[in-house]
This record gives C-alpha cells, structure tokens and sequence, in this order.
C-alpha cells in the first residue's frame, strides 16, 4: 500500500476502490485506524468502495454501517450501494440463475472437500449467493498454497472461475470480476467513464 499522496494526480482522485482482507484488515481485524482512515476520505468528499470476496451477508453489513457509497462483492457478482437509509442491490445474474448454480456448487464443495485434506467450507459460506468459497487459511490450519492450487484446479475442471486469496479460493460461474463490476458501478451509478478508472 502507498499512500494517496503518493498517486500521480491525487488531488484529483474522486473514488477510491480497495480491497478488505489483509489490505484494509490487519490479521483478520478492522482496525481503528483503517476505520477513521475511511471516515476522513468520506468527509474529503471521496467516493469509498471496498471491493471484496466476501458474501452478500456481510456485504448488506458494510453497506449499511460503514463510511461508505457502495460495496462489490462475491468477486464481482454484485454492488450493493448506499441509498439514503436504504440499499441498492444490482446483481448481474437474476435471483433464479443464482439458486440453480448454488447447487451445481454444492456437488462441487463435496468433491473439494473429499480430495483435499484440510480445507473447509469458508465460515461465511451459508451467505454467499453466487460462488464456492473453500477455507484453506483463514479458521483451518494454514495449507500450503499448492493446496490452494489443486483446489483451484477442481475447480476450473469443473467450468467455474476460480481465483485464491490469501484466506480462501474463491469459485463461480460466470465470466464477472472486481473490477469488471467496478466499471459497471461507476458508470451506473456516478457517471464515471470506464476509461477513467486506474487500478495503481
């Protein structure tokens, strides 16, 4: 991490996007510090928006108590944004698509968690509405990454997209990503040119 007085044309910035685990977290916690740091940018008029792995339950969370205009989650799959006192929520797949894939990832959780020792069904996983989150780092004994790795590989052997982070591996179906759902946010919902957003 750099600080924004670092960025080429930082007073200009409008939004910031920015991960949460083990970016805007420290060991799993949202310190103090990183809190405030998120209230002085909103108060600097700056747009906020995490951009996360993490599931649609947590997402409603962030949404709703955090300082900020909108939170992109499942790795893409959706924004949900602040609107007054209530959320906005743009999937990009419509709530029947979502139900009939979660359970093409259930047959596919059991295969992972058969093959690889170790792993887990992430902990959030009961809120997830669009992808397979396996635990290989986070509440399970750290595995090495080339458990990481096979798990991704089950997973991409069975059509998903599969991406690690430092805590699970993340799959689903559908061809979105953060920061594909990033442009998508921006333009609907600020106006922001695709071509203007800079991911240094």
């Amino acid at each position: 991490m750099r600080p924004l007085a670092e960025l080429r044309d930082a007073a200009r910035l409008k939004g910031l996007l920015f991960d949460i685990d083990d970016t805007l977290t420290t060991e799993g916690a949202l310190t103090a510090e990183a809190y405030a740091a998120m209230e002085r940018l909103k108060r600097a008029g700056r747009v906020l928006v995490p951009v996360t792995g993490r599931p649609a339950g947590w997402c409603d969370q962030i949404a709703r108590l955090w300082p900020v205009d909108a939170v992109i989650g499942e790795n893409g799959a959706f924004w949900f944004a602040r609107a007054g006192r209530r959320i906005e929520r743009r999937w990009l797949e419509d709530a029947a698509t979502r139900a009939a894939k979660r359970a093409r990832l259930a047959a596919i959780a059991e295969r992972i968690l058969a093959e690889v020792p170790g792993c887990a069904l992430a902990a959030d996983q009961p809120w997830r509405e669009t992808d397979l989150a396996i635990d290989w780092c986070e509440d399970v004994a750290p595995l090495p990454l080339s458990a990481a790795e096979r798990i991704r590989a089950i997973m991409e052997a069975a059509g998903l997209t599969a991406k690690i982070s430092s805590i699970h591996v993340n799959g689903w179906f559908g061809d979105w990503d953060k920061l594909a759902t990033a442009k998508i946010l921006f333009a609907e919902r600020y106006g922001v040119d695709a071509a203007r957003l800079r991911t240094d």
